[in-house]
């Protein structure tokens, strides 16, 4: 059994997270509270021992950890010749969109969703071709119609695909993801797949990777794989990009050379050999402990705060908040909560013009955090009320 309720201690540590102001609850960027995994604070305590922090080449057994733990949790077959290591999925996005498009194309991507794909997008001058979901009783479905209209653009040559959707808490379907291949397929567009939420899921469900679909999704997309995000090491900065199209994973290898992003640092190999080979149990009763947390929030939601609606989730430890009785100005209502209470969430424009009147909330923390975080909304909607 492990303690989630035991929560480590960041401030003054240059968490981007935890630096904030005394009185403030951040509850904002995809980052957890909850303590690592103890063997991969054993890992790095004895790669520490050396005591001389040169460079490190990619080990055999750092692609062999992927390979087990993704056949023993997802039942996927990935092949060691299908894999490159990049140092995080945020730089192989930029990697992928130079790679494997060109300057002016237009790059599909399913609205509201992870705010860096905007910036991996208009910082490699493509353009951005919002393709914003159908929200629907509180879930979110794909618009195939508008998705085939824009992939019959042949201007438009990618689609970054969110797997599972963050932050609309979507576990995408084998039917729903083999429509998306068969139109990407059928028009040339080629599909990047951010994985990194992959182990993020609701206990009674389980994620299927884009790769396992069919030949024709694994021959025309490629992967982003990585344990920082469901191990909560973020900053150890290690990922996996994956392709069955050795065209495809030529051409992303060679833009993440250019870039300087194919070499991983000094403790990353022997922290994620760790976490994979040993954190199966440590996954499972944590995402229980979120399903907990979640189930906290939507009774609480229900009981006192019934004009917000959460979106139904399925994966990641973010809730997805329909604020709109309150104010569609989701940017407004964000400031004047931390300002007013020190609660600290996300705005949801960032995510897409669909975003608009939806705040994000992270659930990676205590359930005490969970408590307070929830008075502290509560009483800002309250003075929110009063003035407007």
């Amino acid at each position: 059994m492990y303690n989630f309720d035991e929560l480590a201690k960041r401030r003054n540590t240059y968490s981007y997270k935890w630096d904030v102001k005394d009185n403030e609850l951040p509850m904002w960027v995809a980052d957890m509270d909850f303590k690592c995994l103890p063997e991969i604070s054993e890992a790095i305590k004895k790669r520490l021992e050396i005591n001389a922090f040169g460079y490190s080449y990619t080990p055999e057994e750092y692609y062999e950890a992927f390979i087990s733990f993704w056949k023993r949790r997802h039942n996927v077959e990935y092949k060691r010749d299908e894999m490159v290591f990049s140092t995080g999925v945020v730089p192989s996005l930029s990697s992928a969109v130079r790679a494997l498009s060109n300057v002016d194309d237009g790059v599909i991507i399913f609205t509201p969703v992870y705010n860096i794909f905007f910036n991996s997008i208009r910082n490699n001058k493509r353009r951005i071709i919002e393709c914003p979901l159908i929200y629907k009783d509180n879930r979110y479905e794909i618009d195939y119609e508008l998705f085939s209209k824009y992939a019959k653009d042949n201007k438009n040559t990618l689609l970054i695909f969110c797997n599972p959707g963050n932050p609309v808490g979507r576990i995408w379907t084998r039917d729903e993801m083999e429509r998306v291949a068969k139109i990407a397929y059928d028009n040339n567009v080629i599909i990047v797949s951010d994985e990194i939420h992959a182990d993020i899921v609701r206990s009674d469900l389980s994620y299927i990777p884009f790769y396992s679909l069919s030949d024709i999704a694994k021959n025309n997309s490629l992967s982003l794989i990585s344990a920082t995000k469901c191990f909560n090491m973020a900053g150890v900065q290690a990922s996996l990009a994956l392709s069955a199209n050795k065209d495809i994973l030529k051409k992303f290898d060679r833009d993440l050379n250019t870039s300087e992003c194919a070499e991983g640092n000094f403790f990353c190999f022997e922290a994620t050999i760790a976490a994979l080979n040993n954190g199966d149990n440590w996954l499972n009763e944590l995402n229980l402990y979120i399903d907990n947390n979640f189930k906290y929030l939507e009774d609480y939601l229900n009981k006192f705060l019934p004009k917000l609606k959460l979106t139904k989730r399925e994966a990641t430890y973010l809730a997805w908040v329909n604020i709109s009785a309150y104010s569609n100005d989701s940017l407004k209502f964000r400031d004047f909560i931390r300002e007013k209470t020190g609660l600290f969430v996300s705005d949801g424009v960032e995510y897409g013009k669909s975003g608009e009147g939806f705040i994000r909330i992270n659930l990676a923390t205590s359930l005490s955090n969970v408590k307070d975080g929830l008075l502290r909304l509560s009483n800002g909607i309250k003075i929110w009320e009063e003035i407007n």
